[in-house]
């Protein structure tokens, strides 16, 4: 997968050496492919809020035991004008490609799309005998048609992507709401919210941690990462179960927080009873301290549930974190249209949304 691929004289593949953790500089193609990236997602958001720099990023790309990575820059007369990443998980039975295409406006509806789709991501994908293909795309709100979730909540508009991946055989497979809380103003309701779920969860408490998490809790929060990959709503997507360990954890501690000064708080709730952790959230900031917050994954485990420990977990993160983070001014997070339940805890607390995320899947014959 190394070869250098050209689908005419005037524009070519070209394949990314991926970062590693011994690097003492990025490459001039991997910055790029970093100001590819932002160029596109401005063009698709309309600001430059979810801009990072390659350091933030890189991490991302060093090669992991979990997946193996591709990276490519789509030039055009020598011009960068997009990239593409193929992921395959590296779990035993996998049929699962993950793969992301970022293409400049000017350069949409000239077949480039298409070509990188026949000519790398389907071979990629059959090479290491996959069959079912799964991507995702920012869908920013216009009018006209729209496509539903099969799950039976949410929806994209019929956009450029969306007709894209139509005309590729890709169907819609899930819808995703981006929504944005306000920190500057939100969190007095967020005070109130958390003492009342503080009295719902009696026999729990909470516990938290920056990373590196310490070693008396990554047995447990292994668990509650493993189980992300089973009990998170996936309406349409398939899913591998993914294994945890100590390792992993490390891996991943590591990507919470990739650029030089960047934050990353878990929240946890404890069952007293047993000592062990049954929900967390996560929250995450890179090396810009005006940045915007992520708010990560958040799982209560199914057995843990009707006690609010969504609710305690996120308010009690929430709280925190302007100690950690004091000039980042609001936060932003990803749920499935259909995770009403998670919905509900976000709508209550303010958080509103500000976008939609369409997740494609095609599976090969």
């Amino acid at each position: 997968m190394n070869t250098h691929i050209s689908t005419d004289s005037t524009v070519s593949f070209d394949p990314v050496a991926l970062p590693t953790a011994s690097d003492e500089g990025l490459s001039p193609d991997f910055e790029e492919m970093t100001r590819v990236r932002n160029a596109v997602l401005r063009e698709v958001m309309g600001s430059d809020v979810d801009a990072q720099t390659p350091e933030d990023l890189a991490p991302l790309f060093v090669p992991d035991p979990d997946e193996l990575r591709y990276l490519w820059l789509i030039r055009r007369g020598g011009e960068v004008i997009g990239r593409l990443g193929v992921d395959i998980p590296q779990i035993d039975g996998s049929r699962t490609t993950f793969w992301f295409l970022d293409i400049l406006a000017a350069h949409h509806g000239q077949g480039i799309g298409t070509r990188v789709h026949a000519e790398i991501v389907e071979p990629t994908a059959r090479a290491h005998g996959r069959t079912v293909l799964q991507t995702w795309a920012q869908h920013a709100e216009e009018p006209g048609e729209r496509l539903a979730s099969p799950a039976g909540l949410g929806s994209v508009p019929r956009d450029h992507a969306a007709r894209f991946g139509l005309a590729l055989g890709y169907t819609l497979a899930q819808v995703e709401r981006r929504s944005e809380f306000d920190l500057t103003t939100g969190l007095p309701h967020v005070e109130v919210l958390f003492a009342a779920a503080q009295t719902a969860a009696e026999g729990y408490r909470i516990v938290q941690w920056q990373v590196p998490t310490p070693a008396e809790y990554v047995e447990d929060y292994a668990w509650l990462k493993s189980r992300m990959s089973t009990d998170a709503p996936a309406a349409d997507l398939e899913w591998d179960e993914e294994p945890w360990d100590a390792e992993r954890i490390a891996r991943h501690d590591a990507t919470l927080v990739r650029g030089q000064g960047g934050r990353a708080l878990v929240t946890a709730a404890q069952h007293i009873e047993t000592g062990r952790l049954v929900a967390f959230n996560e929250l995450t900031i890179q090396s810009d301290p005006e940045g915007v917050t992520s708010q990560e994954d958040t799982l209560v485990l199914t057995e843990h549930r009707g006690h609010r420990l969504g609710m305690l977990v996120k308010c009690a993160g929430l709280l925190a974190w302007p100690a950690l983070a004091p000039l980042s001014t609001r936060v932003v997070t990803y749920n499935a249209e259909e995770n009403r339940p998670m919905l509900d805890v976000n709508e209550a607390i303010g958080f509103v949304p500000v976008a939609y995320e369409g997740a494609w899947k095609k599976v090969l014959e």
